[in-house]
């Protein structure tokens, strides 16, 4: 008897030592049951197990249990079982005619079932329902990258958002790893939210599987689920906290520099993350620009005939010029109210910017 490959699919993971969620076990080869005073069950099958992880006996045993119960997977319209070694610590779940399509958006029903139990077990989506997840899945796409590939390259144009679903991969700032990234982590939404170049490279150092969100869709998902706009907005403020130590100083006595070097989506939330009271000078195509901060918010703007917001969104989209940063301001001004919730103004910024409306 023979029959076609079938796929296992790891569809729960309680700290497995081997496996990650999604990871595939594929069946394939010939089966023969021998009838006699004993019975006896001849097999030929190959288990693939998932590209570079180790290979668990227990689970192997599990898999071919199934194909002796029902002498053959074509037998079977449904299984799920979990794996008996480690207590129990994975579920896996075969279903017939499943087919897997590396990069292909989740669509089907059955598959969107596994997806929304997949994409509950990370922080980025227990903000939401699993009804919203749903409508989710579509705009999602899965990937797996070899070790030593490079998935994002520092100086790119702002592309996907990434969520790492298994393995791990080092954030590298000219060829010096600052940092590591594994299952759950988030990865190029800040190129996306401000617009700017992606500021490090990520690159494999154990193979890895993630969920992407093409650029063009992270506006629409954003506007869908207001919950996402919230839980970026933070993690958008943790990750510049940490990269803008290094300019607080500068910052605490002037700085001068370049926008090229430093875009003004850059050196607006410095000021607001780091909480600094002085002017922002900008000499710009048009002419000067002045932006004023107490405490890290933006109390006022002015560019050309502009002022307030609308000069904001036109300083925003400029790339060329020069800044200067002085400290203080006067009694007066530290009195002004605030323009806005910033980090709305830097997204409306961003956001018109990037549908054409300021040019």
């Amino acid at each position: 008897m023979s029959f076609p490959e079938v796929i296992f699919t790891l569809i729960e993971d309680s700290d497995c030592p081997l496996y990650d969620l999604g990871d595939e076990f594929r069946l394939s080869g010939k089966a023969l049951l021998l009838e006699g005073d004993e019975k006896k069950f001849l097999s030929s099958a190959v288990i693939k197990i998932p590209h570079g992880k180790a290979v668990c006996r227990i689970l192997v045993s599990d898999i071919m249990a199934v194909l002796i119960e029902y002498g053959g997977m074509g037998n079977v319209p449904k299984y799920v079982t979990n794996c008996t070694g480690c207590t129990g610590l994975i579920k896996i779940e075969y279903s017939k005619n499943r087919k897997s399509v590396p990069s292909m958006p989740v669509r089907r029903d059955k598959d969107t079932g596994f997806a929304t139990r997949l994409l509950t077990k990370f922080p980025i989506f227990q903000t939401l329902t699993q009804t919203d997840i749903k409508k989710l899945v579509p705009m999602l796409k899965m990937k797996k990258f070899p070790k030593g590939s490079t998935i994002m390259k520092k100086g790119d144009p702002a592309s996907n958002l990434f969520i790492i679903i298994s393995g791990k991969a080092e954030v590298m700032v000219d060829d010096t790893t600052i940092g590591v990234m594994g299952r759950g982590d988030v990865f190029g939404e800040i190129s996306l939210l401000i617009g700017t170049p992606v500021g490090a490279s990520i690159k494999v150092s154990e193979i890895i599987t993630v969920l992407f969100i093409y650029g063009k869709d992270f506006k629409k998902v954003l506007n869908m689920f207001p919950s996402l706009q919230m839980y970026f907005a933070r993690l958008l403020a943790q990750r510049l906290a940490k990269t803008n130590v290094e300019r607080l100083e500068e910052f605490s006595s002037g700085m001068i520099g370049k926008l090229s070097e430093n875009p003004p989506s850059e050196l607006f939330q410095t000021l607001n993350l780091n909480h600094k009271t002085g002017i922002l000078t900008l000499t710009l195509s048009n002419g000067i620009a002045d932006l004023m901060f107490r405490e890290g918010a933006l109390i006022s703007s002015r560019y050309g005939n502009k002022e307030g917001k609308d000069a904001f969104f036109e300083i925003l989209k400029e790339k060329d010029g020069r800044f200067k940063f002085t400290p203080g301001l006067s009694p007066q001004k530290m009195k002004a109210p605030v323009m806005g919730d910033f980090m709305w103004l830097l997204m409306e910024g961003v956001r018109r910017i990037d549908e054409g409306e300021l040019r």
